[in-house]
C-alpha cells in the first residue's frame, strides 16, 4: 500500500498518536493553534492505516525593519518525527516535506527548517523542492558527565551569580498563572528592544504552561526581587535535550542582581537535575557575524557546534538566485 499523506489543520482532527518529540507533538500544536498569529500545519504519514512519520510546522507573522515590513513565514523545528526503521526515513520525509511545502506556500512567503539534529538529512529533497541552505551556529551545554553545571561557567559568570543571590534575586519556577503572566509581560518589554527578535503574545506562555508545564514537558523560571519579577526563562524538553527558547532579564534596572544571568542558570541547572544529557540554546544566530545573545550564552560553558538551515521562498527565481548565492 503506498505511503498516505494526511495534513491536519484543526486540532480538534487530530486524532491519537505516537512519539514523544515535543517540536512534533500535538501538544505543541494545540499551543500554536491557541496564539494570536500562529496557524500551525501538521502532516502525518500512515502506512495500513497506521502513522510512520509526523512533521509540524508553524505559519506565523513576521515584522521587519526592511520592505516588506510585514511577511508570513512557515517555522519548523528538526525534521519530524519517524516510527519505522532509520533506512526508510529519509524517503518519507521527501513526501512529507514536498505536501508541507505547497501547502505552506499558499500561506507564507518563506519556509525556514531550523535545529536539525543532523544537517546531512533529507538533502537530496531539500533541493528538490528549491529549498537552498545557509550555514549557522548551535550553542549546547553538554551535562551527561558527573561535574556540577557550574564547572564550565567563566569566572566572572559564577562571580556574577554569587553576587546576584547576595544582592537579594531568588529563582525558582513559576507556581501560578498570575506569575506566567506576568513573567510575559516583563519578557515581551526585554524583547521589544531587540528588533530583530520574535516574540509571541502572552496567549502563547498560558498555553505552554496549560499543555506542556503541566505534562512535565516544560519549566518557567522566574527570578524575582522584593516580589516583583525582574527575569525568567521557559524551557521545553524533548527526548534527553532541554531547550532553551526564550530568556532575559531586567539588566538594566536591576543591574546588582543579574536577572538574565540568574534565568539561564535556573534552566541549566534544572536540565541537569533531570538528567537530560544537553541542555540547547535556541537561536544564536548566523556564524559570520558578531552575535551578543551568542557570546552571552556561551561564559556559561557551551561548545558551538557547526549546522546549517533550509530556506524556501514563494518566488522560484529568488530560490534560484540565492541558492546560486549560496552553493
Amino acid at each position: 500500500m503506498p505511503l498516505q499523506l494526511t495534513i491536519y489543520r484543526a486540532g480538534s482532527n487530530i486524532p491519537a498518536l505516537p512519539g514523544n518529540n515535543t517540536f512534533h507533538s500535538t501538544e505543541l500544536f494545540h499551543i500554536y493553534e491557541a496564539t494570536p498569529g500562529y496557524t500551525p500545519l501538521l502532516v502525518v504519514a500512515s502506512l495500513n492505516g497506521q502513522p510512520v512519520a509526523k512533521l509540524l510546522g508553524v505559519v506565523r507573522r513576521s515584522v521587519r525593519l526592511t520592505p516588506p515590513a510585514l511577511i508570513k513565514r512557515c517555522e519548523v523545528y528538526g525534521t519530524g518525527e519517524y516510527f519505522v526503521p532509520d533506512e526508510q526515513c529519509e524517503n518519507i520525509f521527501g513526501e512529507m516535506l514536498r505536501k508541507l511545502t505547497h501547502e505552506a506556500l499558499r500561506r507564507s512567503f518563506l519556509i525556514e527548517f531550523r535545529n536539525l539534529d543532523d544537517p546531512r538529512f533529507g538533502y537530496r529533497f531539500f533541493r528538490q523542492n528549491h529549498y537552498f541552505p545557509i550555514n549557522w551556529l548551535r550553542v549546547r551545554n553538554s551535562l551527561h558527565d558527573n561535574s556540577p553545571v557550574e564547572a564550565r561557567f567563566s569566572p566572572s559568570r559564577l562571580r556574577q551569580i554569587r553576587k546576584g543571590l547576595k544582592n537579594g534575586a531568588q529563582v525558582r519556577q513559576a507556581r501560578t498563572p498570575d506569575e506566567i503572566q506576568h513573567f510575559a509581560r516583563m519578557l515581551h518589554h526585554v524583547y521589544s528592544f531587540k528588533i530583530r527578535r520574535h516574540f509571541p503574545s502572552l496567549r502563547f506562555f498560558r498555553e505552554l504552561e496549560r499543555q506542556l508545564v503541566n505534562g512535565k514537558q516544560s519549566t518557567i523560571f522566574i527570578v524575582t526581587y522584593k516580589e516583583r519579577i525582574i527575569g525568567g526563562s521557559a524551557c521545553i524538553y524533548s527526548a534527553d535535550t532541554a531547550y532553551l527558547w526564550f530568556s532575559g532579564g531586567m539588566r538594566k534596572t536591576y543591574a546588582l542582581q543579574y536577572p538574565g544571568i540568574l534565568a539561564v542558570w535556573a534552566a541549566l541547572s534544572d536540565a541537569k537535575q533531570r538528567g537530560c544529557r544537553h541542555l540547547e540554546f535556541m537561536d544564536v544566530g548566523l556564524p559570520f557575524r558578531r552575535h551578543g545573545y551568542r557570546d552571552f550564552v556561551l561564559r556559561f560553558g557551551g561548545r558551538q557546534i557547526s549546522t546549517r538551515r533550509w530556506f524556501r521562498f514563494r518566488w522560484t527565481w529568488l530560490n534560484q538566485l540565492l541558492s546560486k548565492l549560496w552553493e
